[in-house]
């Protein structure tokens, strides 16, 4: 099974960053355990602060992986280009968000990206990944 990991805008600070609504662990480390975790799966982490790359990397893996597990970041509130390059692909894509972005400002309640995943999974912490993932593989 194949699935990439496509993190969004400022994701590459976790461990460093807003650690009370982060936690503490960069992503690299978490992505160690995930990946000791699931030896079964062929992982592929793209991470990126630039919109662009974040589509080009959703078309990349979304015709060839079984699956995307997505954390737009700041992104799901403004870009509906990420939401169109989910919504052309044929691989699920299940969007996560480390924090609750219901219970954070006003302008993160709205989403491009969840109308277009295959669903989501919101304020579970890193976990969130690991729940999508094994969604993605029962599927």
């Amino acid at each position: 099974m194949k699935i990439a990991i496509i993190n969004g805008p400022n994701l590459n600070l976790l461990g460093q960053r807003e650690t009370s609504v982060y936690g503490t662990q960069s992503f690299e480390d978490f992505y160690k355990e995930l990946k000791h975790q699931f030896p079964a799966v062929e992982f592929h982490y793209v991470q990126s602060n630039i919109e662009g790359e974040l589509i080009d990397a959703i078309q990349q893996f979304g015709f060839n992986a079984d699956g995307i597990v997505l954390n737009p970041g700041g992104y799901t509130h403004t870009s509906v280009a990420i939401g169109d390059a989910i919504a052309a692909v044929k691989a699920p894509v299940v969007e996560v968000h480390i924090s609750n972005v219901h219970a954070r400002e006003e302008f993160r309640k709205l989403s491009h990206v969840s109308g277009k995943a295959a669903g989501s999974i919101i304020g579970l912490g890193l976990k969130g990944y690991e729940l999508a993932i094994r969604w993605l593989m029962s599927q």
